[in-house]
């Protein structure tokens, strides 16, 4: 059984398309007996996530700081919810309760955390897969973005196939299956 961490937003974006991926992700996440931990919201794509879990008959385990608990309102039939001091305790909770991380499109703060768990992992912090579902095409510059990377001597060619960017839910599952942790990064 895994957890997996999901990063997503606490807004439903504007096409119907993100709702309906979400939904599938939180069956895709309960048919494969994993637990979802996330950000603890009952509003946005976060919500959507966890009552699908949770109607899926999974684990849900929400982490959220003191000061979006009002804001981001808390979800209150959740498995376990913990409530934080702040976001870094949120970010380093989330990542150590996980072992994958998949980020859903969402806005900086989905962004910056998938970023943070890809970096970490590159200097052995973890040694889980991290993902990027890629509905609609949302992280496709982002790819780009990485290519470039490697392109211009930041980012190994190997670091970069640890990095998956897919909207196949099967190409994730296999990609999590398959997973072989990237050497620890060294410096000369």
């Amino acid at each position: 059984m895994n957890y997996i961490a999901v990063f997503c937003g606490a807004s439903m974006g504007n096409s119907p398309i993100y709702q309906e991926a979400t939904i599938a992700l939180g069956k895709w996440i309960a048919e494969n007996h994993d637990g979802l931990v996330y950000g603890g919201g009952k509003v946005g794509l976060m919500g959507v996530l966890a009552d699908q879990v949770l109607a899926s008959g999974a684990e849900v385990i929400g982490v959220i700081p003191e000061a979006l608990k009002n804001r981001e309102m808390a979800h209150e039939r959740l498995t376990e919810l913990h409530v934080v001091a702040n976001m870094h305790e949120r970010k380093a909770q989330m990542i150590a309760s996980a072992n994958v991380y998949i980020a859903m499109p969402g806005g900086p703060g989905t962004l910056e955390e998938i970023t943070e768990v890809i970096s970490w992992g590159r200097i052995g912090e973890h040694t889980n897969p991290c993902i990027l579902y890629n509905v609609n095409g949302y992280y496709d510059l982002l790819g780009k973005f990485y290519d470039k990377m490697v392109e211009e001597g930041f980012l190994t060619p190997a670091d970069r196939d640890k990095i998956l960017i897919s909207e196949s839910l099967d190409e994730i599952d296999q990609f999590i299956a398959s997973y072989v942790p990237p050497m620890i990064r060294t410096y000369k």
